[in-house]
């Protein structure tokens, strides 16, 4: 691997995560602007344009996305996937960016993969590795801080807010797990695209988007296009495509951008105001996923040696 190769793979993966920062502002925005658009009606939106937009685009490209529904098990996998990793990953995460704002719930949200590790703990037996043992005490420390501002005996955020991102939490676990032995058969573009198409559609069985009456600007049209092309098709891309230049590890330590990206775009263009204990509960969480991620390695390779 060349510097040049590795440095691309940095870039993309970066983009990549910077941009799925900018796509929770933007549907804060939205939320903010319009009290009609709701987290159910942007997501369906969302999944159901961009899994098309990525199915087509694999198809383009040969990738024959029809061919997981030969195999009972990779189909009944992939529909695990949309429903069980992608809606949490993404509607709860809207949800709590409506209740609460983009910074919080998507540093909420960076706590997936200590789930991940504690599910590893519980049912796979690994011990978690020092480093692991000292980020899971910073991640607990540094949400502890962003829930109660140092007031122990009450809640600095709202409940609600906790709740939805606790649940995007644990939709990122779900949403690395889940499709983890379909990747290497079918591709990002073919998983990803049916995952969020059958997800949009189970949602539209909830409370369908053309059921909601609304009046949306050119400007919340542009957001809308945004979060679809830019906060999923192009950064689901991009990340698939620099772990062909990077390892996982550094992928992994490059995800901070998220959280920092939707910090700094929403105290510039939303006025989010932000304390310490936030700034600084925030800071240890990220610090604490890359010291997790240092690990990483180990752990896939446990993982490929349980599935051989």
């Amino acid at each position: 691997m060349t510097r040049q190769h590795h440095l691309r793979g940095v870039l993309l993966a970066s983009i990549a995560c910077i941009l799925w920062g900018i796509s929770g502002v933007a549907a804060s925005t939205l939320f903010i602007n319009n009290a009609h658009i709701t987290p159910l009606w942007l997501t369906q939106i969302r999944m159901i344009s961009a899994g098309i937009i990525m199915l087509a685009w694999g198809q383009l490209a040969g990738t024959k996305p029809l061919a997981i529904w030969h195999q009972r098990h990779d189909t009944f996998q992939v529909i695990c996937y949309g429903l069980l990793g992608l809606i949490p990953v993404q509607l709860c995460y809207f949800e709590a960016v409506k209740f609460g704002n983009a910074p919080i719930a998507t540093i909420i949200q960076f706590l997936g993969p200590f789930i991940i590790s504690a599910y590893y703990f519980l049912f796979k037996h690994t011990k978690p590795h020092r480093a692991e043992a000292i980020g899971m005490l910073m991640a607990f420390v540094g949400t502890l801080l962003i829930v109660t501002h140092g007031h122990l005996n009450s809640l600095a955020i709202s409940p609600v807010v906790l709740f939805w991102g606790g649940l995007s939490a644990v939709g990122v676990a779900t949403n690395t797990l889940i499709p983890r032995p379909l990747l290497p058969k079918y591709g990002a573009l073919t998983v990803t695209g049916w995952g969020l198409l059958i997800a949009g559609i189970f949602l539209m069985f909830l409370k369908p988007a053309w059921t909601i009456k609304l009046s949306l600007t050119p400007t919340e049209w542009l957001l809308i296009a945004v979060i679809i092309l830019l906060g999923t098709v192009a950064p689901f891309f991009m990340f698939a495509r620099s772990l062909n230049d990077i390892l996982p590890t550094t992928a992994s330590l490059l995800d901070a951008f998220e959280p920092l990206a939707a910090t700094v775009f929403s105290v510039t263009f939303l006025n989010v105001q932000l304390t310490g204990f936030d700034l600084f509960g925030g800071v240890l969480i990220i610090l604490a996923v890359m010291a997790l991620s240092i690990n990483v390695r180990k752990m896939m390779a446990y993982l490929h040696r349980q599935t051989d």
